[in-house]
């Protein structure tokens, strides 16, 4: 799931996010890229850790049978 924000304005080391619906999220200030700003769009990836894991081991097997020649 992608999450859309746009920094809405700082408060000391915070930066305050909100969503297209009106969603605020706190964030650390440290922890924005380089360049971020008031008005900045932010995209947050959420997923799944079982997911991800299953998808890398897929990816795994598939790129060794390919490296083993084997269909």
């Amino acid at each position: 799931m992608d999450i859309r924000l746009i920094i809405d304005r700082f408060e000391n080391d915070k930066a305050v996010l909100k969503t297209e619906d009106g969603t605020v999220v706190t964030w650390p200030k440290n922890k924005l890229p380089d360049g971020a700003h008031e008005g900045s769009a932010l995209f947050f990836n959420i997923q799944n850790k079982d997911l991800i894991e299953k998808e890398n081991k897929s990816l795994a097997k598939k790129i060794l049978n390919e490296i083993l020649n084997i269909k």
